[in-house]
């Protein structure tokens, strides 16, 4: 996912790109949607994407997964920052603490058995280290800034996620949706503390020519009606 939507990122300068990027995650959102509420039966994604087999577990961790790569990608797009803190640390923090933590995580944390120190750490070197690549990669074609007080900001927001996901909290409510919250907020707080631009990918100049797209849509529905 993290490749797919940085090479869209690359080949795209249309101010709709944002919104084009996700398309194939939305159509995902409105598959395990109706999965999720038992209106379709699929087999083959219960399988793979929930672990009891429930139909109804898609409305969570998955949904929100799916939610989270949306948002992220439309509202913060490739020059802000925290795009890439909220999709490493989702995508590649947690991803990797579940795979150490099944494997290594013999070690519980004190205030959440469910969750492991090596899961944890995992987490945390896997997200900030992704990020940091990211921040490189991205700083090659000018859309983020990089510098060492960057890479120390990832590294605190990818700490506070990874703290985030051992809490009870997240296992109530599902990593899937703590872990990118986190990471918004404390990103948010983090990079404008130090002085990051563009914190929104959306300039004035690209709002109005959205705003003028969506109201010739409906000027012509009106007209036509």
């Amino acid at each position: 996912m993290i490749p797919f939507l940085a090479h869209f990122a690359f080949s795209s300068d249309d101010v709709f790109a944002p919104f084009l990027a996700p398309l194939i995650i939305i159509i995902n959102i409105i598959k395990v949607t109706v999965i999720g509420l038992g209106l379709v039966k699929d087999e083959g994604v219960l399988n793979s994407m929930t672990r009891h087999g429930d139909h109804r577990e898609l409305l969570k961790g998955p949904l929100y997964y799916a939610c989270a790569i949306t948002l992220t990608t439309i509202v913060f797009w490739r020059t802000s920052p925290i795009s890439i803190a909220v999709i490493c640390n989702l995508c590649a923090g947690d991803g990797v603490a579940d795979i150490f933590g099944r494997r290594f995580g013999h070690v519980k944390l004190p205030h959440n058995r469910e969750k492991s120190y090596a899961g944890s750490i995992a987490m945390f070197l896997a997200g900030f280290i992704a990020s940091v690549l990211f921040m490189c990669y991205f700083n090659i074609f000018g859309f983020v800034e990089k510098s060492w007080t960057m890479v120390a900001a990832l590294g605190i927001i990818s700490l506070v996620a990874a703290v985030v996901e051992s809490l009870p909290i997240s296992t109530r409510l599902d990593d899937n949706l703590t872990v990118p919250v986190a990471s918004v907020l404390f990103g948010t707080l983090v990079f404008y503390s130090i002085g990051a631009r563009n914190l929104c990918c959306m300039s004035s100049e690209n709002r109005r020519s959205i705003a003028a797209t969506v109201g010739m849509v409906f000027a012509g529905s009106s007209s036509s009606s």
